[in-house]
């Protein structure tokens, strides 16, 4: 089989997903004789498409689905999108604005419709975009939260925990998004600092006077009293008087409560239930008048009394002004404030009163904090567990409300006189009201409840709703495939979604969904700001994956991504990527365009010149094939051991220096061919047959992080059959490990680097041939590595010695090396040189002396450390020992 000059990522890897979707490799059934490895995807918005963050996320978790898959487990990769209702009814109401309809003039029926359409349209692009990065889902498993069963299943839950006591509906302050026009969780409000005014006001009475200091002088209208601090000798005088609110002269009473802070501002604070959160409960506790001055839409409505339709941030501007001219303003002062923004729209968050539904916390959140606080459900990173036990130690109860049309809708009817059932549907309602109440009504007597759920009340039932857990509690699939194993997200939805589907699991299954969580960190720029397309600092994945192949993106973006830390994305870790896969095709390349030898390579070199018997091969089973053997093996465990603690990066960074360095750069440069006159020798069978070996194994290690070229050079390794892919072969296990032979090894390397490096210095051409001696007291200990070190260094002879050798020396293990450069040595240059390594290495062995002779290391450290720094002062006193014979002969 011809293998191309140059790597086309392209073409290769349209062509191999192909293969892998028409073969179903990614299909996944239960099969009682495998164990089972599951992943749930965390479920893009429909209308979403691939950013940064996705490329991170889903490759991750396709290297562990691979890894699995390779292992023999039955890999299941559940893949999904999520109805995400705010975004997309947002998207759909800007789609209608743009034809001139205003959703406002529409039936919910008809808007539905939109919605519906909008998702077929769009929903499935991210999906597609996975397909290009390679995520090995099985696309057969595909589920959307809007999808029937998985409609029912939330239905069902809501229904459930209503007849439990858990739900119920009343009013509370939440967070509002005026934009949206529906609550929102807090969760999903992002705190920002931003430029505001700090307003001083006169409230004047007829026998007090205070001055407040406010940064939203709007909202004076709803203002129910003036509180300070009972103990706060500024006002204690006024405790019970009245003074009237500016520019509407209504009256408010001053009242007095230890929540103020005496130090802050002017020590009054203006109490306004309706719009803080803080102020509503200090509202209830003196049991003040709620006066909601705001429309949904953030307009000042006619409670206000004042700028009646005015929204609210112009009217702050207005009202100062209004202030001014009647004498009540004192002055403004520039401020600094933490407003909170709603994360899907932007929108400044409005506190709100409003009448909602709400999920009580308290009793079914208890296990999902136990379970992750013992480790039954490890977080990865586990400095994780402390910001996850704040938040559930300090659990508040989760308004599950929003005002929408696109999404799961309450299943909450009501009756004339507001009295109103909880059912599975219309007519359960009717039956229920019926036979259990003892009325006598009919399905046109009710109306269905217009909000729909939070989109996390449908998503935090994902590890079970996709498998039909709800719909079918004991079917085969969550049987087989629930609990699942690892889930891979990022830490900005730690609480509500990763604990929101741990207390499901254990009210549902009565068990964790997932045992170990993988947190990721936030994908950034070189300035650190995290990527988005507002900032115009993130680039588009897909041409990445065009520019840098999907391969060389993959192993990009998990070069430096430890769990839990942000990567600091730089466009030369994918340009290293696609390097990487550069390396691998070209080596490829390399060995399969060698010849191979009928005869063993000795007779041939032999027959041709044997003065150059010292450029011959390793032969398989010989020193260079042993040696990669163990240093593959050691790859393979350490590689293991990273995977088993979740150190993604740890583990793709050992696979990369094995077959860059190790295979690439020393082993293949120890087995290629020599040159004679100008042609390439040919290669011994054995030698070549246990180089593709390498090769096999080498790609099935590096398959999880690239897929497509490693598929590629595997099927050209040899004929495969046509539904044969390195996707289900066994991914390597390892073996025993000679420590011996890569110790002796070290050394070659060690003598072939300096060699080259002499080289250089000296202005050197490298192919000149150079003569090594050795002071040894036994020659035999370098008897398997002569021939390679003449190969890799260009050696024209080594000799052994037992006085000091000539030219310029090397102590490697308390052996000295030496060459002699002849005419090319500056021998003045030298001794300058030999002067300055022999103060440096005199200083090393003090230091290494003084650790030594400290009693705490030599008694606390391990034996081996202690060896080592032994090991280290006897190297010392031979390259002492060594420069100063080198010096006595220069002078």
């Amino acid at each position: 089989m011809e293998i191309s000059k140059t790597y086309s990522p392209k073409e290769i890897e349209d062509k191999w997903y192909a293969y892998w979707e028409k073969n179903k490799f990614f299909k996944s059934t239960p099969n009682k004789d495998k164990e089972p490895y599951t992943i749930v995807i965390p479920p893009p918005n429909v209308t979403g498409v691939l950013h940064m963050g996705h490329m991170l996320n889903n490759t991750i978790q396709d290297v562990l689905i691979r890894k699995a898959r390779m292992q023999g487990k039955e890999a299941c990769w559940v893949p999904g999108t999520d109805h995400a209702s705010i975004a997309t009814e947002a998207k759909v109401v800007a789609m209608l604005k743009e034809q001139g309809i205003n959703k406002a003039d529409l039936t919910r029926d008809e808007f539905l419709k939109y919605c519906w359409e909008w998702t077929e349209k769009y929903g499935g692009i991210i999906l597609k975009q996975l397909r290009k990065l390679g995520a090995s889902c099985d696309w057969d498993r595909t589920r959307f939260t809007m999808e029937e069963n998985l409609y029912d299943a939330v239905i069902d839950v809501f229904v459930d925990l209503h007849q439990k006591g858990d739900i119920y509906r009343g009013y509370r302050m939440v967070n509002w998004d005026p934009q949206a026009k529906t609550t929102v969780s807090d969760e999903e409000v992002i705190t920002k600092e931003m430029p505001s005014k700090l307003v001083h006001i006169k409230y004047i009475g007829d026998d007090a006077e205070v001055i407040i200091a406010t940064t939203r002088p709007e909202t004076i209208m709803a203002d129910s009293a003036i509180c300070v601090h009972p103990e706060d000798e500024r006002y204690k005088n006024l405790i019970g008087k009245k003074v009237r609110i500016p520019l509407i002269n209504r009256e408010i009473t001053i009242i007095a409560d230890e929540y103020v802070e005496m130090e802050f501002g002017t020590g009054c604070l203006k109490v306004t239930p309706a719009h803080d959160q803080n102020d509503f409960a200090l509202g209830e506790k003196h049991k003040l008048e709620v006066i909601d001055i705001l429309t949904d839409d953030g307009k000042l409505n006619e409670k206000a009394q004042i700028l009646v339709g005015e929204d609210r941030f112009i009217a702050r501007k207005k009202i100062i002004k209004m202030l001014e001219e009647s004498g009540n303003l004192v002055k403004v002062e520039e401020y600094k404030s933490n407003v909170g923004t709603s994360e899907r729209t932007g929108a400044v968050i409005e506190p709100k009163i409003s009448l909602q539904w709400f999920l009580k916390m308290e009793r079914v959140s208890k296990p999902a904090h136990e379970n992750v606080m013992n480790d039954t459900i490890q977080l990865i990173p586990p400095k994780f567990k402390n910001t996850y036990n704040h938040w559930m130690e300090n659990v508040r109860d989760w308004c599950i409300s929003r005002q929408l049309w696109w999404g799961h809708r309450i299943p909450a009817y009501y009756l004339a006189d507001g009295t109103y059932i909880v059912a599975k549907s219309l007519e359960a309602a009717v039956e229920i009201a019926n036979s259990q109440q003892g009325k006598n009504v009919t399905a046109a007597d009710f109306t269905q409840d217009e909000d729909v759920l939070d989109t996390w009340f449908s998503s935090w039932l994902w590890p079970i709703s996709v498998f039909d857990g709800f719909k079918d509690p004991n079917n085969p699939d969550i049987n087989y495939y629930y609990p699942t194993n690892d889930l891979v997200t990022a830490p900005e939805i730690l609480f509500f979604w990763v604990a929101r589907m741990i207390i499901a699991g254990y009210e549902y299954k009565g068990t964790f969904p997932f045992k170990n969580v993988y947190l990721t960190g936030i994908v950034r720029d070189k300035q650190g700001r995290k990527m988005s397309k507002s900032l115009g600092n993130s680039p588009d994945p897909l041409d990445l994956i065009d520019k840098f192949g999907a391969d060389g993106v993959r192993t990009g973006m998990l070069f430096s991504s430890p769990a839990g830390n942000d990567l600091p994305y730089d466009e030369k870790l994918v340009e290293q990527g696609r390097n990487f896969s550069n390396k691998m095709w070209n080596a490829f390349r390399l060995v399969k365009g060698w010849n191979v030898a009928s005869t063993p390579l000795s007779h041939q070199i032999d027959s041709a010149q044997g003065t150059l018997s010292h450029q011959s091969n390793t032969p398989a089973g010989g020193w260079g094939a042993a040696w990669f053997r163990s240093k593959l093996n050691v790859a393979i465990a350490e590689a293991l051991d990273h995977y088993d603690k979740f150190r993604m990066s740890d583990a793709l960074l050992v696979t990369y220096n094995l077959i860059w360095n190790d295979f690439c750069s020393q082993y293949l440069e120890m087995i290629k061919p020599a040159y004679v006159d100008g042609q390439s020798l040919p290669i011994d069978q054995e030698t070549y047959d246990a180089t593709l070996g390498f090769f096999e194994e080498l790609m099935r290690l590096v398959h999880p992080w690239t897929p497509f070229i490693s598929e590629e050079i595997w099927q050209n390794i040899q004929e495969r059959a046509e539904n044969e892919s390195i996707c289900i072969q066994e991914f390597p296990k390892g073996g025993e490990v000679d420590t011996k032979i890569l110790a002796d090894f070290e050394i070659l390397f060690e003598l072939v680097s300096w060699v080259r490096n002499t080289r250089q210095s000296k202005q050197m051409s490298p192919k000149e041939a150079l003569p090594l001696s050795i002071n040894t007291q036994d020659a035999t200990k370098y008897a398997h590595l002569e021939d390679l070190m003449k190969k890799m260094a260009n050696l024209s002879e080594i000799t052994f010695v037992s006085t000091s050798v000539k030219g310029m020396s090397l102590v490697i293990k308390g052996d000295e090396f030496g060459i002699d450069l002849g005419e090319n040595l500056d021998v003045a240059a030298e001794i300058e040189n030999l002067k300055k390594e022999l103060e440096y290495t005199q200083g090393f062995k003090k230091s290494v002396e003084a650790k030594l002779a400290n009693e705490r290391f030599v008694a606390n450290a391990a034996p081996e450390l202690v060896q080592r720094e032994k090991d280290k002062l006897a190297d010392a006193d031979a390259k002492i020992k060594a420069i100063e014979e080198s010096l006595q002969k220069l002078a």
